[in-house]
């Protein structure tokens, strides 16, 4: 990363960061009765609103910042395969996270930007309106909740461990018999399960010890862009579900309080992923 984006990364946090703070009021006037949606697919619910916030960040972030490139739900959206990340400042955004928990007036819903330079995540933005919290992070940093400086966990016993299972994704026919005997199996191991259908929240609940870790499968980037950024900052651990780097453009990941944690839980799914192969190899 050159020494003059290094310079400048405090100064996009300054700009955007209001404009977010912004999004979340628009956010809040939004009344169940006149929400107009359309389907985007069986589980997947897109709101005018969705498209609106990402429209008006995007529009004033380039305003700003015109060499600036960006990678959204909505404007990049599944449908255009997988999105190519550059070296360019690139913001990832997710303009409202947990939809369907939006449209169902339920609080667990949130606002993701994140900025990656020279792919290096720098900057990490969560806003959940519903409940006035922010969550924020620069690398190098630390992560903060509010203003107030949080940090993960630090649990190393995995029967310890409170975990949550972004079980939504069963409902994609590749994944559900697979996450189905994953949980089978930690369901023996864990001090309990939880899923709250909005990965933004559940990543920054590890990263302010709500939460000891958190697995999500077939994410997109810009489900994963700012809250494992803050993770990091928090002091905890992201690695792909397969044991290997975690990938940002390709987020199958893994988020815990500690590396110890994350290995234990990995541990328990291979033998997860053992079982349910052969299975399906014997049928």
């Amino acid at each position: 990363m050159t020494a003059n984006e290094t310079s400048r990364i405090e100064e996009y946090y300054n700009f955007v960061l209001p404009l977010i703070k912004e999004s979340g009021k628009l956010f809040l006037e939004v009344k169940k009765e006149t929400l107009e949606v359309e389907n985007k697919s069986d589980h997947d619910l897109v709101t005018i609103y969705d498209k609106k916030i990402e429209d008006t960040l995007i529009s004033k972030i380039k305003a700003e910042f015109p060499h600036h490139r960006f990678i959204g739900e909505e404007s990049s959206g599944t449908k255009h395969g997988t999105p190519t990340l550059t070296d360019d400042p690139t913001w990832i955004i997710d303009p409202i996270d947990g939809t369907t928990n939006f449209v169902k007036d339920i609080p667990f819903t949130g606002i993701s930007v994140g900025l990656v330079i020279e792919k290096i995540q720098v900057i990490g933005i969560i806003f959940i309106p519903h409940l006035n919290d922010l969550y924020t992070a620069i690398k190098g940093r630390g992560a903060y909740m509010n203003g107030k400086k949080i940090s993960c966990s630090n649990v190393q016993d995995i029967k310890k461990s409170l975990f949550c299972y972004e079980i939504s994704v069963a409902s994609r026919s590749a994944l559900f018999k697979l996450i189905l005997t994953r949980l089978q199996f930690l369901t023996k191991e864990v001090l309990a399960v939880r899923s709250f259908g909005c990965p933004v929240i559940s990543l920054c609940y590890v990263a302010s010890g709500k939460l000891d870790a958190y697995q999500c499968d077939g994410l997109y980037p810009w489900d994963a862009a700012a809250g494992t950024l803050i993770v990091k900052e928090a002091g905890g651990y992201v690695i792909d579900s397969s044991g290997e780097e975690f990938d940002l453009m390709k987020p199958n990941f893994i988020a815990t309080s500690t590396k110890t944690l994350a290995e234990k839980y990995l541990a328990i799914e291979k033998i997860a992923d053992n079982t349910w192969m052969k299975k399906e190899t014997d049928l």
